[in-house]
């Protein structure tokens, strides 16, 4: 189907124009990511007093190791600070939440061939031993990098699906001894966008990587679907609690487009306490692995009359040009070739010398 863009395209240059008539700020560097355990920055969350900026990130990489954990890192500097942990096996962790306890929530929902029988969400307390939840599909293994929680401890998974994308919930109480089947509850068809960036090209504005909801307290709250090329503010009601019930009500609305142009895989997206909307992308190539933010963004999505694009009536049809474990795979070759460059040239350097 070919979808209308009238009314809907944005340029990378220039973000949505809030109620009051300014246009919202570009994407701003805040930090880069030097230490190599989060190369493949993925998952990202905040934490800090209601409706400050945050005093702490929590991020998360691509894939997670073997054993389930995530790193504590400085908000000015992302220079790691700590870490939270726990001996459970996991296999693609690609997503970060954080419940209003304080718990961190880790997504290990990636699975790129679609094999998987049961994906799992690790939570991780910050006292106290982990919480296991594995969770089945109601329509076979789906690959899935973006996860929602809501503040009564309701976990959504949205499928990286370009076009319809599932929006999954718990079908009954999570449980220990699961596995707790997942029911589709709604879908998200993302409005058209022409943000430049990320390794799909046109098909990459279209694919969920991420995923975040702005923290209890925050001066205006939104959820965030983030794809290669923008971030997605859907505005959350100030007069109700926030329960899962509201949360899928939300994206089922109309959102805000938030430009993240040239992120090189951008898969991160968090929103905290003053409004401010943090990207993140991991390392590609040269392009350091590194956090940007956009300071009001939360608050314009949330404005009287946010600049919202409704989704689409119809499913758009978007090719899909590249496998969906492409993106990981060059990125990986070309840090490779990168390395082997630089080897290369150490070796000519100490012959020259010798």
């Amino acid at each position: 189907m070919v979808l209308s863009t009238a009314g809907a395209s944005r340029t990378a240059s220039a973000g949505p124009t809030p109620a009051g008539g300014e246009t919202l700020a570009e994407p701003q560097p805040v930090c880069t990511v030097d230490d190599p355990r989060l190369a493949e920055l993925s998952g990202l969350v905040t934490e800090g007093p209601p409706g400050a900026s945050p005093t702490r990130y929590h991020a998360i990489d691509d894939g997670g190791g073997d054993t389930a954990r995530a790193f504590a890192l400085d908000p000015a500097t992302c220079a790691v600070t700590g870490e939270r942990s726990a001996p459970v096996d996991v296999v693609d962790v690609e997503d970060l939440g954080m419940s209003p306890d304080g718990a961190l929530w880790l997504a290990d929902v990636g699975d790129n061939t679609a094999r998987r029988d049961a994906v799992r969400l690790v939570v991780l307390p910050p006292d106290g031993p982990a919480r296991v939840h594995d969770l089945t599909y109601p329509d076979g293994p789906r690959d899935a990098e973006a996860l929602l929680v809501a503040d009564d401890g309701t976990p959504l998974l949205v499928d990286k699906t370009a076009g319809a994308a599932g929006v999954y919930r718990p079908a009954r109480p999570l449980e220990a001894d699961g596995p707790v089947p997942l029911e589709r509850v709604a879908e998200v068809v993302l409005p058209y966008s022409a943000t430049r960036g990320g390794p799909l090209g046109p098909a990459g504005a279209r694919t969920i990587t991420g995923g975040a909801v702005a923290p209890p307290g925050a001066t205006a709250r939104a959820a965030a679907l983030r794809t290669y090329t923008d971030a997605w503010l859907f505005p959350l009601p100030a007069d109700r609690p926030l329960t899962g019930d509201v949360l899928v009500e939300a994206l089922r609305g109309a959102p805000m487009p938030v430009p993240l142009p040239d992120e090189p895989q951008g898969e991160a997206v968090a929103l905290d306490g003053a409004g401010t909307l943090h990207s993140g992308t991991e390392a590609r190539g040269m392009s350091p692995a590194g956090v940007r933010a956009v300071p009001g963004a939360v608050t314009a999505a949330t404005a009287p009359a946010a600049p919202v694009v409704a989704q689409p009536a119809e499913v758009p049809d978007v090719p899909r040009a590249y496998p969906s474990w492409l993106p990981a795979v060059a990125g990986a070759g070309v840090l490779g070739v990168a390395l082997l460059a630089g080897i290369g040239a150490m070796i000519v350097h100490g012959r020259r010398r010798s």
